[in-house]
């Protein structure tokens, strides 16, 4: 399984917004320019985000977005689900039923194990933890 591009670049940018000063809203060319990203493609990570109430949107002059929830409070898992849907390893989880073979399938349960692990690691992970690391690891870097 392969996160989409659409994610990746939201959680790049979801991670970017919570770097800015608190409440402050940034410019959708800065976004653009800093996470190398095009202004429609932009357009179309963001949607999810701001319906999702992770991401907070201003229009008119001096516009932009800012992040609508404190760092601490989103998750990998948000990001994910606000661009993907709802996290299902396979069509067996979808929904109860699908497959006929789920009340004997060993592998169904396998399915699910490795499901709820993932949803569990996704929820783990704060985007101000991840701000953090990346201070961290920049900190390193530049020593």
């Amino acid at each position: 399984m392969v996160i989409t591009r659409a994610t990746e670049y939201a959680i790049r940018t979801v991670i970017y917004l919570a770097q800015q000063p608190k409440e402050e809203i940034i410019l959708k060319k800065d976004i653009c320019r800093t996470q190398e990203v095009s202004p429609a493609f932009l357009t179309k990570i963001l949607q999810p985000l701001i319906k999702a109430g992770i991401v907070s949107s201003q229009r008119g002059v001096g516009g932009g977005f800012l992040l609508a929830k404190s760092p601490d409070d989103i998750t990998l898992l948000d990001i994910f689900q606000a661009e993907e849907g709802q996290l299902k390893l396979n069509h067996c989880l979808v929904e109860t039923g699908y497959c006929f073979r789920d009340v004997h399938c060993s592998a169904h349960e396998v399915w699910h194990e490795v499901q709820d692990e993932m949803i569990n690691i996704l929820k783990q992970y704060s985007i101000s933890e991840l701000v953090r690391r990346e201070k961290e690891k920049l900190a390193v870097e530049n020593a």
